[in-house]
């Protein structure tokens, strides 16, 4: 087979230290869940402010991964 189908799965992961570790979490939780994950979208990134320090993050990733070729 020449091709992959894919399906996209969109999720939120948060972290206390940075953008960087939501992306990280998502995608690590993600994959107890999910096989054959192949890449990441990055869809919107949004913060929680107290003080006028940054205290929270969270990130909406979509996730891609290939579907099963059950015909070959």
């Amino acid at each position: 087979m020449s091709y992959h189908i894919y399906k996209k799965v969109e999720v939120v992961g948060s972290s206390d230290k940075s953008t960087d570790d939501a992306i990280r979490n998502a995608i690590e939780v993600a994959s107890h869940s999910l096989e054959h994950m192949d890449w990441f979208e990055v869809v919107e990134t949004r913060g929680e402010i107290r003080n006028g320090v940054i205290t929270y993050f969270q990130v909406t990733l979509k996730i891609g991964f290939r579907l099963n070729d059950e015909a070959g």
